[in-house]
This record gives C-alpha cells, sequence and structure tokens, in this order.
C-alpha cells in the first residue's frame, strides 16, 4: 500500500509539472517563483533540523564497543574505533561520511536448521557508496549551468566522467552508476520481505522521487533534447533574482524541473537529512574519554550525601540491639 501510494503521489506531480507545458501561469510558477520557495524550504527546514539535533541534549560521551579505548600505556588501542582526541574523532568521521565505514561492516542473519548464521552483506554498502558519489558527481556537473564563465575543474570532472565517450551525447559514468545504485536500494525494499514490511510511504517516495528527476534528466539528454544555452540562462537569472520564463523547453524539461524542487523542498523533512545528521551523530562525534574525564550530567538535581557517622548515629540503638558492631559507644 505505501509504494502505491508513492506512485500515485509520483503520478499526481507528473501530471501537475505537464501543466508547466501547457499553462502560461503554470509555466511562471514552475520557473519563476517556485525555485526560491524550493530553495527557502530547503534552507529553513535544514537549519531547524540541524538546530533542533544540536540542542538536544548529551551529557556524557556515548561509546561504542567496537575499538579498545585509550587507557593504560601497555594495551592497544584503537584510534578510529574509539579515538581519544579530536583527530580520531575527524578520521573516524571522514571515513564514515566518505566511504560508508560503519556499512561496510554490515552483516545479514539467516536462520539455517533452527540456528541463527550470520554472513557479510557488502552489497548495500557497494550500492550506496555508488549512489551518492554518483549523486555528489552530477550535482557538481550541473554547476556549469548557474556560473559563467564555467570553471575549469568542472569541465574537467566532466570530461573524466565521459571519458569512455560512449554514445552521442556521451553517457557519463556517475549517470550509469547512479541508475544502478538506485535501482538497488528500490528493488531491495520491494524485493526482500523484512523490508518491505518496516518501509513507510517516506521511504519509497523518496526513492522514486530521486529515480524520477535522474530518469527524467537522462531523457532530456539522450531522446529529447532541449536547448542548453535557454537553461543556462534560466539558472543565471535565479542566480541573479531576475529569472525570466524561457521559451519551449519540452515537456520532460518541466517534469524533470518540479520533481528537482519537490525533491528540495521535501528535503529537510524526510530520511535524507542523515546528510546533515550525521555529523551530529554522538557515536561518530564524541571522542572515547570516560577514563580520562568524568563527565557529569548538568540536569541531575543535586544531591544530599548521606556519611556512615550519620547513618550510625540515626541507627546507632537498633545496630546495638541486632548485634553490630559500632565506631562510637
Amino acid at each position: 500500500m505505501n509504494l502505491l501510494t508513492s506512485l500515485i503521489a509520483i503520478l499526481v506531480l507528473t501530471l501537475l509539472a505537464l501543466g508547466g507545458a501547457f499553462s502560461a501561469d503554470l509555466a511562471y510558477f514552475l520557473t519563476v517563483i517556485l525555485p526560491y520557495v524550493a530553495f527557502s524550504l530547503f534552507l529553513a527546514g535544514f537549519v531547524y533540523r540541524i538546530l533542533k539535533w544540536a540542542g538536544a541534549p548529551v551529557p556524557f560521551r556515548i561509546t561504542t564497543t567496537c575499538g579498545q579505548e585509550k587507557s593504560l600505556p601497555w594495551i592497544k588501542t584503537n584510534p578510529l574505533e574509539s579515538p581519544s582526541g579530536l583527530p580520531g574523532v575527524i578520521g573516524r568521521m571522514a571515513l564514515e561520511v566518505f566511504l560508508f565505514r560503519s556499512l561496510f561492516r554490515n552483516t545479514r542473519a539467516d536462520l539455517y536448521n533452527q540456528r541463527p548464521v550470520y554472513g557479510s552483506a557488502k552489497w548495500l554498502w557497494f550500492f550506496g557508496l555508488l549512489f551518492h558519489w554518483s549523486l555528489l558527481i552530477i550535482l557538481l556537473r550541473h554547476l556549469r549551468f548557474f556560473i559563467e564563465p564555467i570553471a575549469p575543474w568542472i569541465s574537467g570532472l566532466s570530461a573524466v566522467d565521459g571519458f569512455f565517450e560512449i554514445g552521442i551525447p556521451t553517457l557519463y559514468l556517475s549517470d550509469i552508476a547512479m541508475l544502478a545504485g538506485l535501482s538497488f536500494l528500490f528493488l531491495r525494499r520491494v524485493v526482500v520481505p523484512q523490508l518491505r514490511y518496516i518501509s513507510l510511504f517516506t521511504d519509497y517516495f523518496s526513492i522514486l522521487l530521486i529515480l524520477g528527476a535522474v530518469g527524467t534528466g537522462l531523457l532530456m539528454r539522450h531522446f529529447f533534447p532541449t536547448d542548453l544555452l535557454q537553461v543556462k540562462n534560466l539558472a543565471l537569472g535565479w542566480v541573479t533574482f531576475s529569472p525570466v520564463v524561457p521559451g519551449e523547453l519540452g515537456k520532460v524539461f518541466y517534469i524533470h524541473l518540479f520533481f528537482v524542487f519537490v525533491l528540495i523542498s521535501w528535503f529537510p523533512m524526510s530520511k535524507l537529512m542523515h546528510a546533515g545528521g550525521v555529523f551530529l551523530s554522538p557515536t561518530r562525534n564524541l571522542a572515547n574519554d570516560n577514563r580520562r574525564n568524568r563527565h557529569i550530567n548538568p540536569w541531575n538535581a543535586p544531591v544530599k550525601g548521606h556519611t556512615y557517622e550519620e547513618y550510625e548515629d540515626e541507627f546507632r540503638d537498633k545496630m546495638k540491639l541486632a548485634g553490630l558492631p559500632v565506631e562510637k559507644e
């Protein structure tokens, strides 16, 4: 049901986008008003979520158990799994952000003759890494529409991405990798019963929305070409706050544009916000120095101590009757 609802939502968005190709008013909304609305929602939502997470109380260091922390000199430590200082934290965070290190260690559990059997699960790590890096490269390539003149490193990145020169226009390697990664993530949610059971509307909708944006982008590049000069003039108009409604750019362009802006607006309120939340994870951004520094919860109410002398003064007679030794007679 969640998958069907997501497909219906994508279909509705497609029909709304098609209206921009036939209605001047909708075309004005899609190309002049919606870009600023989408980016405003993105920035406001992103900042709100980050500030909300940053304000969450973390009264003590949350340690991980997959590495020995620094203690005695003769005990070997693990500076990445359980860093004791800022350099180790930076290294652990960098490996997590750029290489998905924790996901690389992911395992799967199956029942074999009523016994749990654990095995490697590297496919999710591989296709997840493939998808995220491809998405980053595609976003960087799209910067050529927003700046003039085009930076040499963007042209170099495009040349490397299309190194094999497959087809005319060139089929970029990042496009193939993006489709492969997205297809795996989608099919994984549909095929695996356990994952399908816990998948929500938001999970399917996010993947289908990205698939729609990527798919329409590829259609424009290889099957329904559009005027790139007009597209660049439109993008430069957004950047300089002087947007104008472009000429005929084709129906696929409006669908692609609408998918992208809906995705930008949807980003802060979805699970896609893990892109920013990973930096605020206490198990990633805190050093494990609990043995070196004492961490006291600042929200704890003060507790009045009760010394042994006070305890004995209060119960001395009862202690004597019970035959318990006392320090003062």
